[in-house]
């Protein structure tokens, strides 16, 4: 059994901001593999179903950001979930908009959201997709503009890198982590 899970913060005021990228890249995966996120529970709201023959959740923490692995633990001792079928797909800073980049293990960032991953699941070593987003520019704070709505033509590179995740994603269920990483980045 594999774990998807997609960092962002609940609540409409959040939709199609880029710190809910994660979110929006789960939304798409569910729609493609036709997976319902229709259960609540670990703090979260996630749906399992098969893909290429591997059961598959999908997870959304409801936590906010920075307490994600406050729900990610919980989902992953109750379904005896490995360390290495984990893959979390989320924002990034440091890469160009709608860049992606796969990696299997490192430090947060700076990112509180895979911070509180790596305090609740004891390693930094866990799959790992990131979208970028960019930085803010003109001394925008980083806090508005991680929480500021994708322009549109950043959309458009959004939309791009949701797709190249969800193929990497669905590519990570029939091989190892490594060959994805070596396809994609």
């Amino acid at each position: 059994m594999k774990l998807i899970v997609g960092l962002g913060n609940p609540g409409k005021e959040y939709d199609r901001t880029r710190h809910n990228i994660g979110f929006m890249t789960i939304d798409q995966l569910a729609e493609h593999f036709m997976i319902s996120l229709d259960k609540t529970k670990f703090n979260g709201l996630y749906g399992t179903g098969t893909i290429r023959g591997e059961k598959v959740i999908l997870l959304k923490p409801l936590t906010y950001m920075n307490l994600s692995g406050e729900s990610i633990r919980p989902l992953m001792d109750y379904y005896n979930i490995e360390i290495e079928d984990l893959l979390v797909i989320y924002d990034d800073l440091d890469l160009p908009c709608g860049k992606v980049r796969l990696r299997t293990k490192g430090s947060p960032g700076g990112h509180n959201g895979i911070k509180s991953i790596i305090q609740h699941v004891k390693t930094q070593n866990f799959n790992r997709i990131r979208i970028g987003i960019d930085r803010p520019k003109n001394g925008m704070k980083v806090v508005d503009y991680v929480l500021g709505k994708f322009t549109n033509e950043e959309m458009i590179h959004m939309e791009e890198a949701i797709k190249t995740s969800i193929s990497a994603s669905e590519d990570w269920l029939a091989k190892s982590f490594l060959e994805v990483m070596n396809r994609y980045n």
